[in-house]
């Protein structure tokens, strides 16, 4: 059912531009014929409307991928650059949640981390809606920012790193992954953070390690244990599954390019807020100025050239240049 809505979505937009494109035929034969100015103008207005349909239809047949079409669970860590880079995963985390309203995308927040002094060690997300792993595969590495310390006494400025991990979320069928008991580490531990009566009263939240991938999922957002556990395993069902998706395809040190140090050398994307602004993704060249949009969640553009930049990659593939 949810790949049937999904093809008469992509139907939907296709007979709206289709439509549209006829409509703007017509009107702009008898504005040529009658010499008609107002119509002329509504003609232009009209193609500004069909170059957004068209944007969409492109990237909608960008997102061809395997698993392009599934809901996305996110992973945001803290990396190089002390309180800092704590600080820096939180806004990570507020920009990805701020693109998701943008698209009327729902979010379950599983597990947040608080820094020591700022900010968050870790969160971890699962995101519904249409196509959304297909998209938020262009946010997962690491991502740097430059900027003047709030955290540093002498206004110096400072460097922090941060990663994001993004696996597709698996149908029950796909997530039949037989993990033996011997594999897992459960730990309970007490919920932090605001919640409800009786969630931060109990050892409730669940931490699950799978001990020979060292993969850590955690979950603290439900009010048992029992559905905090259920959620976890969910998750390290994913991981484990996109973990050997990867293997088949014997790209994972290509692919999963956040797994190197979240340091120097190995940034997907910079953000710098001083001496300048810019925000640029190394992998594409896509640049804007435009800082704060993109960290309020304006991301739909850097998504689109990465879409570009990777179809252009595996034409490149294909033609074994």
């Amino acid at each position: 059912m949810g790949e049937m809505a999904a093809v008469e979505d992509d139907l939907r937009v296709h007979d709206d531009f289709a439509a549209s494109l006829e409509d703007l035929s017509v009107m702009d034969q008898l504005a040529r014929e009658e010499d008609d100015a107002a119509a002329a103008q509504e003609v232009a207005d009209g193609l500004d409307g069909l170059d957004r349909l068209l944007a969409d239809l492109e990237t909608r047949v960008l997102l061809s991928g395997e698993h392009d079409q599934r809901d996305a669970v996110v992973t945001v860590h803290a990396g190089a650059g002390g309180t800092d880079s704590q600080d820096w995963a939180q806004m990570l985390e507020r920009m990805l949640l701020r693109w998701a309203e943008r698209h009327d995308f729902k979010v379950d927040l599983h597990d947040e981390q608080e820094g020591e002094e700022a900010g968050i060690r870790s969160a971890t997300m699962t995101v519904h809606g249409p196509r959304a792993y297909g998209l938020l595969t262009s946010e997962r590495g690491v991502h740097r920012l430059v900027r003047i310390s709030p955290f540093d006494a002498q206004s110096r400025r400072h460097t922090a790193f941060s990663s994001v991990d993004v696996v597709p979320v698996m149908d029950e069928a796909d997530t039949e992954v037989v993990i033996p008991d011997d594999d897992l580490r459960i730990d309970v531990y007490r919920s932090s953070g605001p919640g409800g009566q009786g969630v931060n009263t109990t050892d409730s939240a669940v931490r699950i390690t799978h001990l020979p991938t060292g993969i850590v999922v955690s979950c603290q957002n439900e009010r048992s244990q029992l559905q905090n556990k259920a959620t976890a395993m969910t998750l390290l069902k994913a991981k484990l599954a996109e973990l050997e998706r990867e293997r088949r395809e014997a790209e994972l040190s290509a692919v999963r390019g956040e797994q190197r140090e979240v340091a120097w050398g190995s940034q997907i994307r910079s953000y710098v807020l001083h001496p300048y602004q810019m925000v640029k993704d190394h992998r594409t060249g896509h640049e804007t100025g435009n800082t704060s949009a993109v960290l309020d969640g304006d991301l739909d553009a850097f998504m689109t050239a990465f879409l570009q930049w990777r179809a252009r990659g595996s034409a490149t593939e294909g033609d074994g240049s």
